[in-house]
């Protein structure tokens, strides 16, 4: 296990697209819901637990060996937005162009045989982090800071919000992004036991519905 390739996947700097994707705040901004800082933590605090324990738990489960197409149908069962399936699968295949040639692997090479379109994104970065050598745990981390990570830079270029309050919006959410990541590991064991359908499937419906009231816009900032 690498320590060393955690960093290199978590980095926002590695080639995996999530640049171009808000993950719901630029809905979220136009709407009012994010104003500044204090509002900014309140979004991101509610998408980690929802959508990023969902993101964590799937990733830890493909880290742990866990059969990519059914974990891939999971995924699909618990993105209901057709706007936000098409994403997670746009990022699913950015990442894995990545990560084959950063990781060269067997298993990514079969992810992308079998998923010419883009597997979940989640399901990508689980099977990426098993070929860096990294454990199911790692993988949940780097998925859950992602679900937080991309809606608070994409405040601070929507807003203009100091990136000093962003970051420390982040810091005062490490707590919960330990929590999420530790619950996620745990659900991708007893998946391992008692199937893919155990894992979590939290809900978050006003994510779902700006992610289709976005994907509509004209003009927008950020893809997703």
């Amino acid at each position: 296990m690498s320590r060393a390739a955690l960093l290199v996947l978590a980095d926002g700097r590695f080639p995996a697209g999530g640049h171009a994707h808000s993950g719901g705040a630029e809905a979220a901004v136009k709407a009012g819901r994010i104003h500044d800082a204090a509002t900014l933590e309140e979004f991101c605090r509610g998408r980690l637990h929802t959508a990023g324990l969902v993101a964590a738990a799937l990733a830890a489960a493909a880290a742990l060996g866990l059969d990519s197409a059914g974990l891939d149908a999971a995924a699909d069962a618990r993105t209901p937005s057709p706007a936000l399936r098409l994403a997670a699968r746009k990022l699913g295949r950015q990442l894995l162009r990545a990560a084959r040639a950063t990781w060269p692997a067997a298993e990514l090479d079969a992810l992308a045989a079998a998923f010419p379109r883009g597997a979940h994104q989640p399901v990508v970065l689980g099977v990426t982090a098993r070929a860096a050598g990294l454990a199911p745990l790692d993988a949940a981390h780097i998925a859950a800071y992602e679900a937080v990570g991309g809606p608070a830079t994409a405040t601070v270029r929507l807003l203009g919000l100091d990136p000093f309050e962003a970051s420390g919006v982040l810091a005062r959410l490490a707590p919960d992004l330990d929590t999420v990541a530790g619950r996620a590991a745990e659900a991708a064991h007893t998946a391992r036991r008692d199937g893919p359908h155990t894992l979590p499937a939290a809900s978050s419906p006003l994510l779902d519905i700006a992610a289709e009231a976005h994907a509509n816009w004209p003009v927008r900032l950020f893809a997703s």
